[in-house]
């Protein structure tokens, strides 16, 4: 009777979030992005940077000049994605580079070829991620949605960290932009039951992975401002975009979804303006610790602003990780 409980209020949870954002997109237009400044010299990684959002948001930044890296595991996906950021435009430079972020074996050997490369890092865009996977455990036998979405992107930062701070100056931050969700505002984080072992609910697994993101997100800025580190990091809400993530959707939700998409779903270019924003604007310069939505600084849930669940959560995934 529990797990069918927890299973529906998360479904309730996570379905009332997403008609509160259609309802905002119909009546509001999708943030224009301004022109940037060219971005010569500076070096970006993209995760899951072929497709979607994240290649939007690779192509955007290759298009101010960036040397973007694409981080994905689908080397062919990647490949071709390089080839057509290359193809449209002549200047600077994308490559992809294999990283799976259901391995923390692979984060590390990412971290350590990327390293060996000797190239600076001076914006870290977490943007790859699954949503409503049936229950599935990653090679380290973590909850998907958790490992994933969270977990992997927890441990690529902190161990592309030390390259972040060198490559950041006063006036010249390096920047770390996290892709998190509106579905976060129902996230309910069980510290003792993270994996979803007592009761699995795809709908709670992965609102809980955008909760723990933005609780990771806060935690690590005022880690960075107390030490005086040149680095920022902000998390932006894409909305609702039109992209494979809804794969996974039920039958009737998807039924339900199709006849909504075209006239309320945001584009993938659309959702990808914010990070592009964060990752670009000179107005955000020295500024972190913001939750954006549609190119502006927006309140996210109370829960994601609780500084004892964010050490809590921070010291839990150090543990489970294997950092100091």
């Amino acid at each position: 009777m529990w797990w069918l409980l927890t299973c529906v209020l998360g479904f309730v949870r996570l379905y009332l979030d997403g008609v509160r954002v259609l309802l905002y997109q119909l009546f509001n237009r999708s943030f224009t992005l301004p022109d940037f400044p060219r971005q010569n010299g500076k070096v970006a990684i993209v995760t899951g940077g072929a497709r979607g959002m994240g290649y939007e948001v690779s192509r955007h930044l290759a298009s101010l000049d960036m040397h973007v890296v694409i981080a994905g595991n689908e080397e062919q996906e990647g490949l071709a994605a390089v080839k057509k950021i290359q193809e449209e435009f002549n200047q600077g430079k994308v490559e992809f580079m294999y990283l799976d972020l259901a391995s923390l074996t692979s984060v590390r050997n990412f971290v350590q070829r990327y390293k060996a490369k000797g190239l600076p890092l001076h914006v870290l865009v977490n943007n790859a991620g699954v949503m409503l996977v049936p229950e599935r455990r990653t090679e380290d036998g973590f909850e998907l949605h958790f490992g994933l979405n969270y977990l992997g992107h927890f441990l690529l930062t902190n161990l592309l960290l030390d390259v972040l701070k060198k490559s950041g100056k006063p006036g010249k931050c390096s920047r770390i932009v996290v892709m998190s969700s509106a579905t976060h505002y129902g996230g309910r984080l069980t510290l003792d039951d993270l994996q979803g072992r007592m009761c699995y609910s795809a709908h709670g697994a992965y609102a809980q992975s955008k909760l723990a993101l933005l609780l990771f997100s806060y935690h690590l800025q005022d880690q960075l401002w107390v030490r005086g580190d040149s680095v920022t990091i902000n998390a932006v809400d894409p909305g609702m975009v039109d992209t494979a993530l809804y794969d996974n959707l039920s039958s009737p939700a998807q039924l339900a979804k199709k006849p909504f998409a075209k006239l309320l779903f945001r584009t993938p270019a659309e959702g990808a303006s914010t990070a592009i924003y964060a990752a670009a604007a000179s107005e955000l310069e020295g500024i972190g610790g913001l939750y954006l939505y549609n190119g502006r600084k927006t309140e996210s849930s109370a829960l994601s602003r609780d500084q004892r669940l964010q050490s809590k959560l921070w010291k839990v995934s150090c543990t489970l990780v294997g950092l100091q």
